[in-house]
Formats: structure tokens, C-alpha cells, sequence
């Protein structure tokens, strides 16, 4: 099953590079920038979907701080590095999306997705070193966020040139979504509590129903917009994240570790 898992891992991998590379391109639609809730308080436009933004600033000081310290439970320590990456990305995305929210336009939107691919990458390559295999998945973290800022950098050249084509890093971010959860069913991990996982994969699917929804759960009572709650939602993906860290514990030697883990394991 893991050998066929990785197999799986790999066609996936593939199949999302062809995608990119056939499907016809997409400008950004412009309409994108058009949120609900626009109201200004404390002199600040868009207040809650700027200030919402707290939240992965505060998943991202915390997921660093753990990941960098003796809590986290790591087998090595250099295990820890895709991780420090992944909540630095949540950090980022925390002051991106905060800068993109007061005057939403595609010029700012580059500096929202810029971090978010980074905690994409980043988290996708943690797995691999999970599940997979140890230096592999090491090996591929800067290349993988290289190819992640590579699709955000296409998009916004061609926007400038006004040929835009998102299509790239849409097809990048489902991927990430879509390689994690694919993982999580065919690939046991090292460790126990891996299927927090799913988690993280069942909070980002709830993000993008209230981002979906941005109008109409702001028209219930005139509170909150759907764009708020994702981002509150979203936030709570990386919370599980560190929650996982901190309570697994390494599967011991001797129980059903796939043989390829336990090379990896070893070196």
C-alpha cells in the first residue's frame, strides 16, 4: 500500500504540472476584490478583514515558537525545519493578507499569496518527511517553494501585462490541498496522531465555503462576512498542526512502518 501510495503521490504531482501547463489561462477576475463587509472602524477600511488577520499572526508566532523548542515531538531535529518554514509562511500571510485587506486590488493580492504558497509547500514537504521519506522530503523544500512563488511571480507578470493567467497558482493551491489529503489516506506516518491531518484539510474546506458565501452570511444581520470567518477558519488549520506536534509520539520500532519509512528513518 505505501509503495502504491507514493506511485499515486507522484502521478498526482504530474498530472497538476500538465494542468498548468494546458489549461487555457484565467485573468483574475476583478470582482474578487469586491468584499462584503467594507465598513471602516478605528479609521481602518475593511476593519474585520484586516483585523482577522490576528489570528494567523497568533497560530504563527506560536507554531515558530514551539517548532524551534523542546516541545515538539521530532525523531531528529532536523525534522523540524519544513515545519519552522510552514508557520513562517503562516506568519507571513498574517501581515500579506492584513496589507492586501486595506486596499484590495491585484497589486496587493501578490503579497497575500506570496506567503500563503510558502505555508502551502512547506506544509506538503513536512508530509513528505512524515510519511514518505526523511531526505526526500528535505531535499525538495526549497525547490518546492521555489515552484510556489514561481506560480504567485507568472501571475503577476502576466497581470502587469495584462494577459493575466491565475490558472497556475489555482491549480498549485487545490494540488496542495489535494497531495496532503491523498497522503494522509495512503501513506501511514512515522508517527501517531497523523490523521490531524485531516483536520487541517476539513478547516481549509470550511475557509472556502464562508469565502464562497462572503455576501450572504454578511446579509445575516449585518455582523460578520463570510470573508472574515474564513480567515478565522483557515487560521485554525495551522492551530491542529501544533496541537499534533506537541502530543504524537514516534511509532515504535517493530509495528506495521511501511520498509521505505524505515530506511529512512535509520540514516
Amino acid at each position: 500500500m505505501h509503495r502504491r501510495g507514493v506511485w499515486i503521490v507522484i502521478a498526482i504531482s504530474a498530472l497538476a504540472a500538465v494542468a498548468a501547463w494546458l489549461i487555457p489561462a484565467m485573468p483574475q477576475p476583478l470582482a474578487y476584490h469586491d468584499f462584503a463587509d467594507d465598513r471602516q472602524m478605528f479609521g481602518v477600511e475593511n476593519f474585520l478583514d484586516v483585523a482577522s488577520n490576528i489570528a494567523f499572526a497568533l497560530v504563527g508566532v506560536a507554531g515558530l515558537s514551539l517548532s524551534l523548542g523542546r516541545h515538539a515531538r521530532f525523531q531528529y531535529s532536523i525534522e523540524r525545519w519544513p515545519y519552522v518554514v510552514f508557520f513562517v509562511g503562516v506568519l507571513l500571510t498574517a501581515a500579506g493578507s492584513a496589507y492586501y485587506h486595506l486596499a484590495p486590488d491585484n497589486e496587493t493580492l501578490f503579497w497575500d499569496r506570496l506567503p500563503m504558497t510558502i505555508a502551502f509547500m512547506a506544509l506538503v514537504c513536512s508530509q513528505i518527511v512524515d510519511r514518505i521519506n526523511v531526505r526526500a522530503g528535505l531535499a525538495l523544500l526549497l525547490p518546492m517553494l521555489l515552484l510556489g512563488a514561481a506560480a504567485v511571480v507568472y501571475w503577476r507578470v502576466t497581470e502587469r501585462a495584462n494577459a493575466g493567467n491565475v490558472m497556475p497558482y489555482g491549480i498549485l493551491q487545490g494540488y496542495s490541498m489535494a497531495i496532503l489529503l491523498l497522503m494522509a489516506v495512503v501513506t501511514p506516518s512515522r508517527y501517531s496522531l497523523g490523521n490531524h491531518l485531516y483536520w487541517v484539510f476539513g478547516w481549509y474546506l470550511l475557509s472556502k465555503f464562508f469565502e464562497t458565501f462572503d455576501t450572504e452570511l454578511m446579509d445575516l444581520g449585518q455582523v460578520v462576512s463570510g470573508h472574515t470567518l474564513k480567515h478565522l477558519a483557515a487560521a485554525i488549520a495551522p492551530a491542529a498542526i501544533c496541537l499534533m506536534l506537541t502530543r504524537r509520539t514516534l511509532i515504535a520500532p517493530g509495528s506495521s512502518l511501511p520498509q521505505a519509512i524505515k530506511w529512512a528513518a535509520s540514516d
